[in-house]
């Protein structure tokens, strides 16, 4: 305000003088606050403002308000305390040690490994090279103390623990004998004398700080004497030696940095793979091995990230020299239920008594996870490029993997003395099922004989030996009758659809059929996983497709009818994702829907697959719709309606072009077909271009024709009976093009079967109608009402019995609609008779059997 206001003297000189010095005194409490000073430092600033002159303005009122509290010590109290780092870190270290203390106190394991592992991160910050707090060596020195009478009060008297305690207790133990060993000096003399340790003033004098240490990326066209005055350096700037001795602390330090925020996976993978490199033993070969195959796992990590194909491929190469090496060196294997060894200073050797070195590990689980992350990257990559071809390749490296880690297994399997879980080898025989289950024949022998190439001529497989590989039906009943016998459950369950599912791909429909049947799994695949139930769904539809090849159209579309009249066959068989029109659908449901998309080269071709669906429905619904016909005294009896809507959607249609589709070309021949016109109909069938994509498509061509020739004879039948008194079998063999011996057969199984009312006269070869009474259209609607009126009798007394518990049996008795009476007074005489057998079905041209009292009545 002062510097645009002139006129106001004295004032105004002095409002501008206050504003500066509040200004000016603010910015110096800035500074004060930047910097870290001493306490000494702060108090001799304090005096020297005390001795300064007084201040104008604002702050003289501050120094009035203070000066009525407190007179010399004020300005000391009211500044700011400034702590250095140094001491920050020395509370957070306190706060620290306080909650491991507290957390002793309760018993609570959980949260001291947790404040642990904090406490020597810490202690790494404060100790610089010197020697640790004496707070530091207090703690640890109680803890490990603490830690040794928890355990011998377990072992007397044990109790059960809770899983987040059990885990925190089994961390502590495991890290504090090896994080004392690098203190033991002073824990000795804290052990030896604590108050004498604690009083002790002698404090270490810290290094001096490291030299900075230049990085220089080598060039690509640099060689490697360019690069031998380099070293890799740490965070700090500290030279990191690469040693035989130092391998295990290396290791040991990347295994406890998984998993962290911030950690450089990369910068691991290339240390690990300097390690690999001076590993002179065979036990640290293994366990750098074992560590850089999980370390370039872990860049795959996550639902979005795809594992690098080239870490995939070193992933896939270092697996392998794990095989080999294990192979070479037979006293090491690799076993799950094994202690991990937790002394970092020395290697294990074998002793008197020691027959094999066992090291922890999971080579199934590398073998698993090696498959899974191959899988994950198909599902990434386009499948109409080149690069998914090329990507698809890497699958014949990795079912050598999967051989070489079967017949690792095989061989640790003859010890008894290693107890190798049986489980081991079915997860590893399943992996080799799941890559050639759905391959032909041809493939699966070229692939098993490139496989045995890489193994070594001496050695052989006991479960599936070398000679298999040039018969695949025999090697997947060998595998799968191996899982039969050692497992169940899920395994069991794979390893029989499996097995169902290449045989159908080769056409042994009725030993598919009659292991889908006896395993029963159609009534409880409801209560196995996700990936169980897709399998079952491909499986199912395979049946179907090699029922159709069979020419069985009536048990193709029965198979086929769960999948493809649900609407939903990409989301069944894992090949797309539905967009759902009216449900929400969640990322997290989405993200698991993408997860389970199966890679493209084993999808099915689902058009193709609708194809054989609304084919077979064709042969099946044209017959049965000219049977029933329009008479509303029959049960209208719907074999597809997924069918039968897309036909009521094809004839509402005012002007039916050219087919274009696979869908256009079955409705034009299902009205083809109806109208009698069965060349018309094979026409149009044949003019789909989606049989060639079959094997044999000229034969099931043929067949498809034939097919249409006896439903086209079937459907004349139904439509033209009324019409006829007789009919020469020489007529009908003429018009539909097929064998008189045939034409017999088919007018006989349709009189057998009760759908013809009609006699065949062997002799003349004459077919012969009954005649039978045409029902008037008040008649029809007369037992139309009859059978709905039963119904809601029925219904009624369904839901009366639901409300009164069951007592309605006996008010049906009182009022004279008992049970036995029910069924055998008026209305049984009628029910039994259309139940009966001739009145199963609509006959020919409205003519039927009738029974009852309205029957005899329509007869007299």
């Amino acid at each position: 305000m002062s510097r645009f206001f002139h006129g106001g003297g004295d004032s105004s000189s002095e409002s501008s003088s206050d504003e500066e010095e509040l200004y000016s005194t603010s910015d110096e409490e800035e500074q004060a606050e930047e910097q870290e000073s001493s306490e000494e430092g702060e108090k001799e600033d304090s005096s020297d403002d005390e001795a300064g002159p007084a201040k104008k303005g604002l702050s003289r009122f501050l120094l009035d308000q203070a000066s009525s509290e407190s007179e010399g010590e004020s300005d000391v109290e009211a500044t700011a305390k400034v702590k250095s780092a140094k001491d920050k870190r020395f509370d957070e270290l306190d706060a620290t040690i306080t909650i491991i203390q507290n957390g002793q106190k309760i018993n609570d394991w959980g949260s001291i490994a947790n404040e642990f592992d904090k406490l020597n991160r810490q202690v790494a910050k404060l100790q610089d090279g010197g020697k640790a707090p004496k707070a530091y060596i207090k703690c640890i020195t109680q803890l490990e103390d603490f830690l040794n009478e928890s355990l011998a009060k377990q072992k007397v008297t044990p109790k059960k623990m809770n899983a987040t305690n059990a885990r925190g207790l089994n961390a502590v133990k495991q890290k504090i004998k090896k994080n004392n060993k690098d203190y033991q000096a002073q824990i000795d003399l804290f052990r030896k004398d604590s108050d004498a340790f604690m009083e002790s003033d002698d404090e270490e004098v810290p290094p001096p700080p490291p030299a900075k240490v230049k990085l220089q990326m080598p060039t690509e066209e640099a060689g490697e004497d360019e690069d031998k005055g380099f070293a890799r350096v740490d965070k700090r700037g500290k030279a990191i030696p690469f040693s035989p001795e130092s391998i295990q602390k290396h290791l040991r330090a990347i295994l406890e940095s998984r998993g962290r925020k911030n950690t450089d996976r990369q910068e691991q993978i290339k240390i690990m793979e300097e390690l690999n490199k001076v590993a002179a033993t065979p036990y640290l070969k293994i366990r750098v091995l074992q560590t850089l195959v999980s370390a370039r796992f872990d860049l795959g990590s996550g639902t979005t990230n795809v594992m690098p194909v080239e870490h995939w491929k070193a992933a896939e190469r270092e697996l392998a020299a794990l095989l080999e090496l294990l192979e070479a060196n037979k006293d090491h294997v690799v076993l799950e239920n094994v202690e991990e060894w937790d002394d970092d200073d020395k290697v294990p050797v074998l002793g008197p008594d020691d027959k094999y070195i066992k090291v922890a590990g999971s080579v199934v689980s590398y073998i698993e996870r090696l498959d899974d992350e191959l899988t994950r990257s198909l599902q990434a990559i386009d499948p109409h490029t080149s690069e998914y071809i090329e990507r698809l390749t890497d699958e014949t490296s990795l079912y050598n993997i999967i051989l070489q880690g079967l017949l690792y297994y095989e061989t640790i399997r003859k010890d008894a003395s290693l107890e190798v879980p049986q489980e081991s080898l079915n997860r590893v025989i399943q992996r080799r099922l799941d890559h050639i289950y759905f391959k032909p024949a041809q493939v699966v022998k070229i692939l098993e004989e490139n496989s045995w190439k890489n193994v070594t001529s001496g050695i052989d497989s006991e479960t599936t030996p070398r000679a298999l590989s040039g018969d695949a039906g025999q090697l997947i009943h060998v595998l799968c009758n191996y899982l039969f016998e050692h497992s169940e459950g899920i395994i069991r369950a794979r390893a029989m659809l499996c097995q169902i599912y290449f045989l159908a791909l080769h056409d042994d429909y009725y030993k598919a059929r009659d292991m889908m049947l006896t395993s029963h799994l159609q009534e409880n695949i409801a209560n196995f996983d996700v990936a169980t139930q897709i399998l079952y769904n491909r499986t199912l539809v395979q049946v179907g497709l090699c029922a159709f090849r069979k020419g069985l159209v009536y048990d193709a579309q029965n198979t086929l009818q769960d999948i493809c009249g649900s609407g939903r066959q990409k989301e069944l068989l894992a090949q797309g994702v539905m967009m759902q029109r009216y449900n929400q659908v969640s990322p997290e449901q989405e993200r698991l829907e993408k997860q389970r998309q199966l890679p493209f080269h084993m999808h099915i071709n689902l058009e193709l697959l609708e194809c054989v669906y609304l084919t077979c429905s064709m042969l099946l619904e044209i017959p049965l719709l000219a049977q029933t016909g329009s008479s509303p005294d029959i049960k209208k009896r719907v074999i597809s309606k997924t069918y039968r809507r897309m036909l009521e959607y094809h004839e509402r249609q005012i002007f039916t072009g050219p087919p274009e589709n696979t869908r256009d070309h079955v409705m034009q021949a299902s009205k083809a077909l109806a109208a009698g016109e069965w060349k018309k109909a094979t026409h149009f069938i044949h003019s789909i271009k989606i049989w060639e994509l079959m094997p044999g498509a000229e034969d099931i061509k043929t067949m498809l024709a034939k097919q249409i020739q006896e439903e086209g004879l079937r459907t004349y039948l139904f439509t033209y009976a009324p019409f006829y008194d007789t009919l020469a079998v020489e007529t009908l063999s003429t018009m539909f093009e097929l064998e008189s011996p045939k034409v017999s057969a088919v007018i006989s199984k349709m009189i057998s079967h009760e759908e013809l009312a009609a006699a065949l006269d062997q002799v003349t070869e004459t077919v012969i109608f009954r005649k039978g009474v045409e029902l008037s259209r008040l008649q029809s609607l007369a037992l139309t009402l009859s059978d709905k009126a039963s119904a809601l009798i029925e219904t009624n007394e369904r839901t009366l019995e639901l409300r009164t518990q069951g007592s309605a049996n006996a008010f049906s008795r009182k009022d004279g609609r008992g049970g036995g009476q029910r069924g055998g007074g008026q209305r049984g005489g009628r029910g039994g008779a259309r139940g009966g057998a001739h009145h199963g079905q609509r006959q020919a041209g409205g003519t039927q059997f009738t029974g009852g009292a309205l029957g005899a009545a329509v007869r007299g």
